[in-house]
């Protein structure tokens, strides 16, 4: 088993920063990728970013220059710099475990709670 747990949404006007954190806890890896996805209202549960446990990270294009993800390995902890925030960012943001296969992010089926990002216009 797996827990997760995010930390760090809020409300943040357009164009704002925030910073994401998501502790992880039992049957992890240091080895394991670890990926930050979003869900809005009405839309499907998608991949923001992801890293390797050698912090190569991939984005999601939408957020490429704006978002950085980083991890902490020794901490079992993982990141989601947000900057100049837009209203689309709005969303429930799910920190996740998986593994990196031929480049390709793959999740396991272990989630937290989410933490609620609202971007103000």
């Amino acid at each position: 088993q797996v827990q997760l747990v995010e930390s760090g949404g809020g409300l943040v006007q357009a164009g704002g920063s925030l910073r994401l954190s998501c502790a992880a806890s039992g049957s992890i890896s240091s080895s394991n990728a670890m990926g930050w996805y979003r869900q809005a209202p009405g839309k499907q549960r998608g991949l923001v970013a992801a890293i390797t446990s050698g912090h190569f990270a991939n984005y999601a294009d939408s957020v490429k220059g704006r978002f950085t993800i980083t991890r902490d390995n020794a901490k079992n902890m993982v990141y989601l710099q947000m900057h100049s925030t837009k209203p689309e960012d709005t969303a429930v943001y799910y920190c996740n475990v998986g593994v990196y296969d031929s480049g390709t992010y793959y999740s396991f089926d272990y989630w937290g709670q989410g933490t609620q990002v609202t971007v103000s216009s």
